[in-house]
């Protein structure tokens, strides 16, 4: 299941982790928020033992939203070492993020 990323917990759970995290900038009234809820659960799923993956509620959150500069959501960001490497504003198709998640794991690998 997807971790609730908070303003709390971010920096322990995403900028301490030596694993990349998939962050999903989120909103409930947002229509494409929800359709890629479903992508962003299963991808958690897929991925449990090798990336961190999950959702910050913008609404419920909002100094993270600043301090990331999210001015549109439902916007991806993708965190190693504690800075983004990559990001995905919009909904977009599974296979988008599959393909950035195992650009960014072969490219740790590569460096380890």
């Amino acid at each position: 299941m997807a971790i609730e990323f908070t303003d709390a917990n971010f920096k322990e759970k995403v900028i301490s982790s030596d694993k990349l995290s998939v962050i999903d900038f989120w909103a409930e009234w947002c229509g494409p928020c929800r359709a890629i809820g479903p992508v962003i659960e299963e991808l958690s799923k897929e991925y449990a033992d090798k990336v961190n993956i999950g959702k910050v509620n913008v609404d419920h959150n909002p100094q993270l939203s600043t301090d990331y500069g999210i001015t549109s959501i439902p916007a991806i960001l993708f965190v190693k070492n504690g800075k983004v490497v990559d990001k995905l504003v919009g909904a977009h198709p599974k296979a988008n993020f599959v393909k950035k998640i195992e650009a960014h794991i072969a490219s740790s690998s590569v460096n380890s």
